[in-house]
């Protein structure tokens, strides 16, 4: 029972990080409005992102590597558009 508990508490927690970042990207694609987004804060968390996929990768634990892709490729887009909408 255990381990279950700590696999939903990890499931969980790493789906909402995951999902955090997307009402900032929506926000973004309707308003074409980057100005208040720091690049360097998009760089860091992508970075940082990138190590934990790539440890979910090296523990061989899919929801570490899926949900931190998941979070990954949204920040990325996210500097795509802070690039495209800079003005």
């Amino acid at each position: 029972m255990t381990d279950i508990i700590i696999q939903v508490t990890g499931i969980t927690a790493g789906s909402i990080t995951a999902l955090s970042t997307l009402p900032q990207l929506i926000k973004v694609i309707k308003g074409k409005k980057v100005e208040a987004i720091s690049i360097w804060m998009l760089i860091l968390l992508t970075t940082g992102l990138g190590f934990w996929a790539f440890y979910g990768f090296l523990i061989d634990d899919i929801f570490i590597l899926v949900t931190n892709l998941f979070s990954l490729t949204v920040n990325l887009i996210l500097i795509g558009f802070k690039i495209k909408y800079k003005k």
